[in-house]
Parts: C-alpha cells; structure tokens; sequence
C-alpha cells in the first residue's frame, strides 16, 4: 500500500484546490415578466415556458 513519505504542506493542499470552485447558475431573463430565472426552466414567477403558460 502506498503512504506518503511527508506530509502534504497547507500550500501545496490549497494550490491542488484553487480549481475546485462553484460556478454561477447562468441565469436569463424571462421574455414575459422579464425575471431572471435558469434557462431551460419554468418561470417561478410567470409560469411561461417557451411563450406558454405551464404552471
């Protein structure tokens, strides 16, 4: 079984993870209500999908 020989410093475990961020939900407006919601979704706010009332 492998084991380390040193342990890993604090530097270099956090430059291994500078990578491991959240990206932003990529929000668009609704061409109805003109709310920002997540594209491909139902409005929360107007219910319109696609210039049709779902909800």
């Amino acid at each position: 079984m492998a084991v380390p020989k040193r342990r890993t410093s604090k530097t270099r475990k956090r430059k291994r993870r500078t990578h491991w961020k959240l990206s932003a939900p990529n929000l668009v407006e609704c061409p109805q209500c003109s709310e920002a919601k997540l594209s491909h979704r139902v409005c929360p706010e107007c219910g319109f999908y696609k210039g049709r009332k779902v909800k």
